[in-house]
């Protein structure tokens, strides 16, 4: 298996990672703790060395912080042998920037550590854009800590390649992690082009479209009530399910060929296309965990590659999402 590169941070991973929120948040009900802390053991035993989680995952249906505890008790036996991200979410700042802002910054950072049980986090992400902080002066105080030795790169969520590029003139960027998948190909235009060219690497979440491009969705599909993100995901109403029907077809149609499943093309497809991109698919079931990590066995000739690629150039997409940045 080979390794991808985290960008400046020079840290090395698999290449796929694990989203770690479902245990947590977003996908309805969530697992006993005791079932989430093995599914990260067993995906850590199959090969998996980069975990992400946020500060953010879980006060919809336990307290915030959840997600992290249980990744930090999850790793605690191989911490040192892994990549751990989260992400800092900064809802409002009354400093004025300065040491005001990085005192309010690290007071997240610590906390994070705290409920992950270690002294530092290898990839530390601004979860979303503050309105309070300027980009340029949360760059700057992830530079003075990794000064500190408390980070070793960091990263932007959820941004456009202008926000990328202010924040990287000031702190140089490990990773971003924006929406990337077969139906939501926005960072194909700018994000991809930028990252390659200034050594960033690229952590899609959703790689598999909140599950629809497994193939595993139809109309019929009914979602949990409370805190399951697929009620408002725009590919996942039942018109729009429809309409990317003929998407789907072709994955299955690719996956029967090379005899494995559609998620697994989701992801190939994708870590055969751009060599920095680190796709963080994420569930709450052991079983597709280990089918998603597996999917870096999965190879493409060029032939097979570009017949894909033309099949869902011509296809129209039905919903979009997109990054947000407000």
């Amino acid at each position: 298996m080979y390794e991808r590169v985290l960008g400046a941070s020079g840290l090395k991973v698999a290449p796929i990672g694990m989203g770690c929120m479902a245990f947590s948040h977003g996908y309805g009900k969530i697992p006993d703790e005791g079932y989430s802390i093995e599914a990260i053991q067993k995906a850590h035993e199959f090969g998996c060395d980069f975990y992400d989680t946020a500060e953010a995952y879980g006060p919809n249906l336990m307290h915030p912080g959840h997600n992290e505890k249980i990744v930090g008790k999850a790793v605690r036996n191989f911490r040192k042998d892994i990549v751990l991200a989260t992400k800092l979410f900064i809802p409002a700042f009354s400093g004025h920037g300065g040491n005001s802002l990085y005192k309010a910054i690290r007071h997240h950072l610590e906390a994070s550590m705290d409920r992950l049980g270690t002294d530092y986090i290898d990839l530390y992400y601004l979860h979303r854009v503050s309105h309070s902080a300027s980009v340029e002066a949360v760059a700057e105080v992830m530079g003075l800590l990794m000064e500190d030795g408390l980070i070793m790169g960091w990263g932007l969520s959820q941004v456009s390649a202008a926000t990328l590029a202010k924040a990287h003139e000031v702190t140089p960027v490990s990773a971003i992690q924006n929406l990337y998948n077969m139906l939501e190909r926005d960072c194909e235009e700018d994000i991809f082009p930028y990252c390659m060219e200034h050594n960033i690497a690229v952590v899609p979440f959703s790689p598999i479209g909140s599950g629809l491009l497994s193939g595993k969705i139809t109309v019929d599909t009914k979602f949990e009530k409370k805190d399951d993100v697929r009620n408002w995901v725009p590919q996942l109403s039942r018109q729009n399910i429809i309409g990317n029907q003929p998407i789907i077809d072709i994955i299955t149609g690719t996956a029967d060929r090379k005899g494995c499943t559609n998620a697994q093309i989701a992801l190939a497809w994708m870590l055969h296309k751009y060599p920095n991109a680190i796709p963080i698919p994420g569930s709450k079931n052991q079983e597709r965990i280990l089918e998603n990590l597996a999917a870096w066995n999965v190879e493409f000739t060029e032939e097979e590659f570009q017949m894909l690629e033309d099949s869902l150039n011509a296809c129209r997409i039905y919903g979009h999402r997109g990054h947000v940045e407000e």
